[in-house]
């Protein structure tokens, strides 16, 4: 039988179900360890993977989303091989993205991001996180339950992030099921990770994204979006439109992923860890305390990596340029020569914030003091409504014996379903409900009239979400509502994507169609 560190971390599902017990094998043998036949290091202690990632000259963060086990675009020649790697930079999988980036490149695209991540600008989305997370936990608990994974977590986390980054309203279901379609990030499956496939959800945000950008620079507004549009690199110049572009599609990708994970993962030790939901419902206090030993314990990103970009140094091993690292930020959060009794959750640990599940150094996660935000509140409000969380037997077996299934990932860290039982609180009130034809009349009085529509007003998606305009669209342009290559224009008006492709645009045809639009009556 294969020893269980000889096996393959990228490729073996056991593994992926079970991360903890092959990296306590691989920490045997040493804090940093190569496997057996593989041309990269494992790092599994807590000291050396925060060496490894607050040395910025030393290594790279370009296999940040490849992983250390893909193969480089090139054969690293000498002791320094940064030129090597800027020259096939766009030969790496992401290496357009803020997540890869080094040096100045990194400093500048992530100086875009304080625009976003301003007190007042987390003030406020917190306001539209208490609201939102009260009314999904209202509406489970007066269900007697919930699968939490795609009914609660992922689509919070998702219409979060569009708060924080002023996504239209009329756009974020299009966001949310692109997000709900797609690929977990490091993904095993094959083809998982083709960052070009057009249903991939970057690229259908991409196309919203692109839309936003220009339109904001265009005509600015008093919104985030403007301010993200319109923002200056450190030394006052104007960043390229599609870096604007690629900065806030990986953001919202990412951070609605390791978030809604996080979720999944704290109520896992909500449910089964005895005492331990009474606790935090008789002192809330604690859910930040508990948020941060969750992180160390089951944080959501289970690795990353690092490409030795120079001749160095790991503790006493010598490093040649071009070697590949894994870092197991999960096991140096279970490092038993930093953190006493690694495996058991213990609130109020000591010095808990120095884990590393969002890294550390430069590339810290931009969306940490989001992501602790939005799972603390929504916490709360499951806390505050019910009596008792527990999981469903039928779904998931008795405690002591649950059947949890994890998603093929080699990076995330995360259920790929629970199914919570929810018993609500003695004080509990239900959400309103009427009769089918209550509710049918109470939502047609409150659903507001149709917008008035134009090709210069209003983004294609939108035209394509009214079912009417749908059909005077493909009417003044038949077949566009079907042509696949439209989805990266969602986000533009038709007058926009007239630049692009004023053959088939033209203005006696948008004329014609604005004054059909016109004549639509309201709904």
């Amino acid at each position: 039988m294969q020893a269980l560190e000889e096996r393959d971390y990228f490729t073996d599902y056991e593994i992926l179900k079970d991360p903890y017990a092959y990296f306590e094998a691989i920490r045997a043998k040493g804090p940093v360890y190569q496997p057996p036949g593989k041309d990269y290091l494992i790092v599994t202690g807590f000291e050396e993977t925060l060496e490894i990632i607050k040395n910025h000259e030393d290594f790279s963060a370009i296999i940040g989303l490849a992983g250390a086990a893909a193969p480089l675009p090139f054969t690293p020649e000498g002791s320094d091989i940064k030129d090597q790697i800027e020259a096939h930079r766009d030969a790496f999988l992401g290496g357009d993205l803020l997540v890869n980036y080094d040096d100045q490149q990194h400093t500048y695209s992530r100086a875009l991001l304080s625009h976003l991540f301003t007190p007042s600008r987390l003030k406020a989305n917190e306001r539209f996180i208490a609201a939102y997370s009260d009314e999904l936990v209202k509406d489970a608990v007066a269900n007697g339950g919930v699968e939490l994974i795609k009914t609660i977590a992922t689509p919070f986390v998702t219409m979060v992030i569009a708060d924080l980054l002023g996504v239209p309203q009329e756009d974020r279901q299009i966001f949310m099921d692109a997000i709900e379609s797609g690929p977990t990030p490091g993904s095993l499956e094959s083809g998982q990770n083709d960052f070009s496939a057009e249903t991939h959800p970057l690229v259908v945000m991409g196309g919203y994204f692109a839309g936003y950008v220009q339109d904001r620079r265009a005509n600015p507004r008093d919104d985030v979006l403007s301010q993200l549009a319109n923002a200056k690199f450190p030394d006052g110049s104007t960043p390229d439109a599609m870096e604007i572009v690629r900065l806030a599609t990986f953001l919202f990708g990412a951070g609605q992923d390791t978030s809604a994970k996080l979720l999944g993962n704290s109520m896992k030790y909500i449910v089964d860890q005895p005492g331990l939901q009474d606790q935090l419902r008789q002192d809330p206090s604690l859910i930040p305390a508990f948020l941060e030993e969750v992180l160390r314990i089951e944080g959501s990103t289970k690795q990353t990596a690092r490409l030795a970009r120079r001749d160095t140094r790991i503790g006493d091993l010598e490093v040649p340029a071009g070697t590949k690292v894994l870092l197991a930020l999960s096991a140096a959060n279970r490092d038993p020569r930093r953190w006493e009794d690694p495996q058991a959750l213990v609130l109020k640990r000591p010095r808990i914030q120095e884990h590393v599940a969002f890294g550390r150094g430069k590339h810290v996660c931009a969306g940490a003091p989001l992501a602790r935000v939005e799972v603390r509140v929504i916490l709360e409000k499951f806390l505050e409504h019910t009596a008792k969380i527990d999981l469903n037997e039928a779904k998931h077996g008795p405690r002591g014996a649950r059947n949890l299934e994890y998603e093929p990932s080699f990076i995330i860290r995360g259920l790929a379903e629970l199914h919570l039982k929810l018993t609500p609180a003695e004080n509990f009130v239900a959400p309103a409900k009427v009769n089918a034809a209550g509710a049918r009349e109470a939502q047609d009085a409150a659903a507001p009239a149709r917008p008035r529509l134009s090709t210069a007003g209003t983004t294609l998606g939108a035209l394509l979400a009214d079912p009417a305009a749908k059909a005077a669209l493909d009417k003044h342009f038949p077949g566009v509502t079907s042509d696949a290559r439209m989805a990266m224009a969602k986000g533009m008006t038709l007058r926009t994507v007239q630049k692009f492709a004023p053959g088939q645009f033209t203005n006696e045809a948008l004329d014609a169609l604005d004054a059909e639009l016109a004549q639509l009556k309201p709904q």
